[in-house]
């Protein structure tokens, strides 16, 4: 991984200063992935999303927004984590309503805050993922670690580390899954330098793959990356 850590040290600067810049977006050239028809969400007494649509096609797509617009429940709900009060979600023809676990078994989304996983170590939730999805790439994983400087951490139950490190273990598990959906929230948050430029790296070959969808929840599009397409909330 020195090569793309080398030529994306520029765009890791600009990610540090939090200077973002417009998204150059990919034209569509490929079915969706994911197709969403007429989702419905609220919180009490709030509504999110009303009979919202939207296509994912391969590649990358970004969901912008501020503060409390909803982004991380729309990551939920596309996991299929948060159970939409109508609507349909599709995945590669699947039915979130029809078959759930098979459409849950095609998704990767470990939420950034979450305890569940505290108790184990990073080698113990790289395991568990490892058997949930087929396509988990050992090889390609501890590439990824190494990118992100997390050897010292291996020993260490999740709840022991920082912040940052905790959020690294989660993406390598993403990059390394396999999954033909994986939702990653606020991916940059808590990082230092080193692993901004790591997970840029990683964020522009799954711009460009064909056969699987990567959907980014953030502020604004990380500087320089083609997107597929950008859902925005405003």
């Amino acid at each position: 991984m020195g090569r793309p850590l080398r030529r994306l040290s520029q765009a890791a600067e600009i990610m540090s200063n939090q200077q973002m810049t417009q998204p150059h977006q990919a034209p569509p050239h490929q079915l969706a992935l994911l197709q969403a028809r007429d989702v419905c969400f609220s919180h009490p007494g709030r509504a999110l999303f009303s009979h919202w649509s939207a296509d994912i096609p391969p590649g990358l797509t970004l969901v912008r927004g501020d503060d409390g617009s909803g982004k991380t429940s729309l990551l939920r709900l596309l996991a299929g984590q948060l159970p939409a009060q109508a609507g349909e979600l599709h995945l590669h023809g699947l039915s979130l309503r029809d078959a759930p676990d098979a459409y849950r078994a095609q998704v990767f989304f470990t939420e950034p805050r979450t305890e569940a996983f505290d108790a184990l170590t990073p080698p113990q939730y790289f395991e568990a993922q490892r058997l949930r999805y087929p396509g988990f790439d050992t090889q390609e994983l501890q590439r990824i670690l190494d990118g992100l400087a997390l050897d010292e951490q291996m020993g260490k139950q999740l709840f022991m580390l920082s912040t940052g490190s905790k959020r690294k273990v989660f993406l390598a598990a993403a990059f390394a899954s396999g999954a033909s959906l994986s939702l990653l929230d606020m991916p940059f948050a808590a990082l230092d330098k080193r692993s901004i430029a790591c997970v840029m790296g990683l964020l522009e070959q799954a711009a460009s793959s064909a056969r699987r969808a990567w959907v980014v929840a953030d502020y604004a599009a990380p500087a320089g990356l083609r997107l597929a397409s950008v859902i925005d909330l405003g």
